[in-house]
């Protein structure tokens, strides 16, 4: 009897550790699998909205359309009129109500003209600021929908500024401050001036910023074709003519470029507003295909939410 409860116990001893042992490996090879297994980051796709004056318009078209075809938006760059379509956009005003917006606005909402002597720009800028915070209910920047990042140039050092946090209407106001039309901003010490003069479209910003796809919207690329009247379209056309040979420069690095034709539209020229939000929605047509093949891409890797 002896003998045989020997037996028993040694058999159960066995089985014991047999079972541990099994354990052992199967939580080995777990944690091997859990170590070599690619981790999937969630995509993040960046529209970055250029600079260009009243050719602006544009990018309103180009919302329309990815917005129809629930094209993500994680986050929103925008440099000059792109920031003040961008932050609309941003606080959560859907692509139709930016256009009635549009519709409804006139130069003299945007524009505080100095007279009779302007000093260091024609426009004073407050009403611009004003009309953005109106519009945004006073939101500041970190408080909107989408987190959005307008882009100007601090004029005393030539660097890019991206403003992320704070007074929107003033980051906006900075952002569209093209020097010599408007006055620069002053925000605590430093001055501002319109982004463009360095990244009038930002899409190094937006890949320091965390996207993984940036959509670029470039209406600059066709420069004015029209004679300029007057000082201040003098000096947009020039601009015009900058943003067009600094945007190839970042365009390079996007991921896909959407370029409505509003060359044949003044940089102040509000009476044709409508033609332009129509080229954008053309644009942005010609390069959805583009577009849904890298979300499609995304969905399949795993990295985007299917809603």
């Amino acid at each position: 009897m002896r003998q045989q409860s020997k037996k028993v116990m040694s058999l159960r001893h066995k089985m014991k550790r047999n079972i541990c042992l099994s354990i052992l490996a199967v939580f080995i090879v777990l944690v091997s699998s859990c170590a070599t297994m690619p981790t999937s980051k969630t995509a993040k796709v960046a529209l970055v909205l250029g600079a260009g004056s009243s050719k602006g318009f544009a990018h309103i078209g180009v919302l329309k359309v990815l917005e129809m075809n629930h094209i993500p938006i994680h986050m929103i760059v925008g440099t000059s009129v792109g920031s003040a379509v961008g932050s609309l956009y941003a606080y959560g005003y859907d692509a139709y109500q930016l256009q009635r917006i549009s519709f409804s606005i006139e130069k003299g909402d945007i524009a505080d003209y100095i007279i009779p002597f302007p000093t260091n720009g024609f426009i004073k800028g407050e009403k611009l600021e004003e009309f953005i915070n109106k519009t945004l209910n006073n939101t500041p920047m970190e408080k909107l929908k989408i987190p959005f990042y307008a882009v100007a140039t601090d004029i005393q050092n030539g660097q890019e500024v991206v403003f992320s946090m704070g007074n929107t209407g003033q980051a906006v106001r900075a952002s569209c401050s093209i020097p010599g039309i408007f006055r620069p901003v002053q925000i605590e010490e430093r001055m501002y001036v319109d982004g463009g003069v360095v990244s009038p479209i930002a899409v190094d910003a937006a890949r320091r910023l965390g996207a993984d796809i940036v959509i670029a919207v470039d209406i600059s690329s066709e420069v004015d074709r029209i004679k300029p009247d007057g000082t201040i379209a003098t000096i947009s056309q020039a601009f015009s003519i900058m943003y067009s040979k600094l945007g190839h420069i970042q365009l390079a690095r996007a991921d896909v470029v959407i370029r409505p034709k509003v060359g044949y539209i003044g940089s102040g020229d509000f009476s044709k507003r409508h033609e332009a939000i129509l080229e954008g929605e053309k644009a942005a047509m010609e390069a959805l295909p583009q577009i849904q093949q890298i979300i499609n891409r995304l969905k399949a890797e795993g990295r985007l939410e299917t809603k």
